[in-house]
């Protein structure tokens, strides 16, 4: 009898003081705590340490061997004065723009044909992200080769239709290495458009298209005035994505160009990787990556309130 009441106090103990792990499992701001924690180190060890890395060398006048002296912003005057920096700089503002909205329309014209009903559409739209999951680096080599002027199949086309009678370097001249680059970059990235887009379509509900119908608006109209407003939310998160992804693209310049010719495809990434990487000036190179770091900020931050104004009304 007294052990029972021995135990059964002690149950009540334990009741009353439960153990501290159990406290702080209960407590839901050391549990989210605990959860977020390998997530903030995962961030902290990949993203935090290499930027204020890269902010630390910009700074100074490291090499490669060499550890260099703080020198303040001499790194950043000095690329300002650089004439193929200058170069980066509108390269990557009008690549970026002619790609993003090529890439808006081609994809939201596909997202269209894609939402109607037709036999076969699911493994039409597998096929559509083809482009989008094969390899960067293993596209972009086909494509450099579909463009080589010697085994170009683009110049044979074009000469067998007889549009040309000679044949064109497409990634040795400058203007024509760049539109190339671009028409890559928008083969690409539709799909990623018009997949995303395709989502946003498929959440409109078809009874506002077929009231509008009812009412007598055009496709044009039903499109304007019903769709377009419904999917703007959609379609200003995937080109915050794609200008993000666009403005620090390296891989498909630099194996197709990798800058050229004379300079004139560089985009930020491809300048910083030739400074910093190939001349071993580690400093400047971060200069130049940390150089587009205001400019895509400002972008980034323009596009969130206008995609917060665009949700609130």
């Amino acid at each position: 009898m007294a052990i029972a009441t021995i135990g059964a106090a002690a149950r009540q103990n334990r009741q009353r003081n439960p153990r501290p792990r159990n406290r702080l499992l209960e407590d839901e701001r050391w549990l989210a705590f605990t959860l977020l924690m390998p997530t903030a180190i995962l961030l902290g060890l990949f993203i935090a340490y290499p930027f204020f890395k890269g902010v630390m060398l910009s700074l100074s006048s490291s090499r490669v061997g060499i550890e260099g002296d703080f020198v303040g912003l001499a790194n950043f005057a000095k690329i300002w004065n650089d004439s193929i920096f200058r170069t980066a700089v509108w390269n990557t503002f009008w690549y970026t723009a002619v790609t993003t909205v090529f890439k808006l329309g081609f994809g939201l014209w596909l997202a269209l044909l894609l939402n109607r009903h037709f036999k076969g559409k699911a493994y039409i739209r597998a096929a559509i992200l083809l482009p989008f999951i094969i390899p960067t680096v293993l596209s972009t080599f086909a494509w450099k080769w579909m463009f080589d002027p010697t085994f170009s199949v683009i110049n044979w086309a074009l000469f067998k239709v007889g549009l040309i009678s000679a044949r064109i370097n497409w990634l040795g001249d400058p203007d024509l290495a760049m539109a190339s680059i671009i028409v890559v970059n928008v083969w690409r990235a539709v799909p990623f458009f018009a997949i995303s887009l395709l989502a946003g379509l498929q959440t409109i509900s078809p009874e506002l298209q077929e009231a509008a119908a009812i009412d007598g608006a055009r496709p044009w109209q039903r499109f304007w005035y019903v769709t377009w407003p419904l999917l703007l939310p959609v379609t200003m998160v995937v080109v915050l994505f794609s200008v993000i992804q666009t403005f620090a693209d390296f891989q498909l310049v630099y194996v197709m160009t990798g800058g050229g010719p004379a300079n004139a495809t560089h985009l930020f990434a491809t300048y910083a990787y030739q400074i910093g990487i190939g001349t071993g000036l580690l400093s400047e190179g971060a200069a130049i990556s940390l150089a587009m770091f205001p400019f895509l900020l400002l972008i980034v931050v323009v596009q969130l309130l206008y995609i917060r104004r665009v949700e609130t009304r």
